[in-house]
């Protein structure tokens, strides 16, 4: 799955980064870690999730 995630944030990052120039400047746009849920995901555990990344 890393595999996966890793390749998203890749490609989603150069694709990014030739649209918006700017973005250059920065060493990484994403974090390295990631959550993977089934879709019965409790709504609560993912807001838990977003609210621990802000702090990151």
């Amino acid at each position: 799955m890393h595999r996966i995630v890793r390749r998203i944030k890749g490609g989603s990052s150069n694709i990014l980064r030739k649209e918006f120039p700017e973005l250059l400047k920065l060493s990484s746009l994403w974090t390295h870690s990631y959550y993977v849920s089934t879709i019965g995901a409790a709504e609560e555990a993912i807001e838990k999730y977003i609210e621990a990344q802000r702090g990151v």
